[in-house]
């Protein structure tokens, strides 16, 4: 049986944009035994160099990040009432309701997303999403008073959420990115044939400042984006906008929202996958975007590759991957981490 420990306590550990400390010691403590070196970036980066059996043909950087979606207290009202904004792209549709713990320096806090009462709402406003200004976190305060007491200004809020084991799939929250932090992780453990390097970024759900910076530091020839994306294979979703599929292994991506991948390593993550014995797939639509955004375009240029973990549910309280695509995903992404490091193909056609 799969242990799952790992990802178990980085997805149960807050660390919403700006906060990662606390997934970054979880890091820390996992990988310390097999780093060659390690460094703390000034914005909260985790970076650490694995040698392997041999010096790396192409300098490559291994990449995924450390922050969730979540949100940030803004303003504490009179009636004790938290006002709040988002970090990252939220689904504000199944808001009202919706447990959260807010992370502050007592603790962890919890409180209730609330909004105005379904009895209430007029037939126009039943059918729409509660527009975030009009949400709130209800902790039990009676008074801005009491709430002051525990809760400040900038505070980060979390989704109290779920861990499930059940049916090969995993459920929790967080899979974005903690699964792909995990998958680094594991990779680290084992005995690698070239040199790389890992970078555990920050930020990213916010606009990429943390591998921006990152990449500007490493300076890598070569670059892989280990994500979670968008799992399109959920009821109501017409089959061609179904991008991807639980189950049908890892995720490559020809172009997003914010980088055109490298065609020769998009062929070679296929190559890669083959090799392991494990199924791929596309990524079967233009849509969304990662930490490529910036490191493809940092220095002279880095040659990017995205492979993800399909992923339903994505930026929402509870999201679910397969089991068996994190297995698989980890042997692609070894065997593709090797050929590029090892300088294969040599140039981009």
């Amino acid at each position: 049986m799969a242990d799952w420990s790992l990802l178990r306590r980085l997805c149960n550990t807050p660390g919403v944009s700006g906060a990662e400390d606390q997934v970054r010691e979880i890091i820390l403590e996992e990988i310390r035994p097999y780093a060659d070196s390690i460094e703390i970036t000034p914005l909260g980066n985790l970076i650490a160099v694995k040698k392997g059996r041999e010096r790396a043909r192409k300098k490559l950087m291994l990449d995924a990040h450390m922050d969730e979606v979540g949100f940030l207290v803004t303003f504490i009202r009179e009636d004790g009432l938290l006002k709040m904004t988002a970090a990252g792209g939220i689904n504000l549709q199944v808001m009202p309701g919706r447990p959260v713990a807010i992370d502050t320096v007592h603790g962890l806090v919890p409180g209730v997303i609330g909004a105005k009462p379904i009895h209430l709402l007029d037939e126009e406003e039943r059918g729409k999403a509660v527009p975030l200004k009009d949400l709130y976190i209800d902790i039990g305060a009676a008074s801005r008073e009491e709430a002051a007491a525990l809760v400040s200004p900038g505070d980060r809020v979390v989704f109290r959420s779920v861990w499930d084991e059940s049916h090969g799939r995993l459920k929790a929250r967080a899979l974005d990115d903690r699964a792909g932090c995990a998958l680094l992780v594991d990779l680290m453990k084992k005995d690698l044939q070239y040199d790389m390097t890992f970078v555990f970024a920050v930020q990213e759900e916010t606009g990429q400042s943390g591998s921006r910076t990152a990449a500007h530091i490493v300076a890598p020839d070569a670059a892989i984006v280990v994500e979670a994306t968008t799992a399109g294979d959920s009821a109501g979703v017409p089959e061609e906008k179904r991008v991807c599929s639980l189950g049908k292994g890892p995720v490559v991506t020809f172009m997003d929202h914010g980088a055109i991948y490298d065609r020769d390593y998009y062929r070679l993550a296929f190559e890669a996958a083959a090799e392991a014995g494990v199924p791929c797939q596309s990524k079967l639509g233009v849509a969304g975007g990662n930490d490529a955004r910036v490191i493809h375009a940092s220095g002279e240029g880095v040659r990017p590759v995205s492979v993800s973990l399909p992923c339903r549910y994505i930026h929402s309280a509870v999201g679910m991957i397969s089991q068996q695509d994190y297995h698989d995903t980890l042997a692609m992404l070894q065997r593709l981490a090797e050929k590029i490091a090892g300088g294969e193909p040599a140039a981009a056609e």
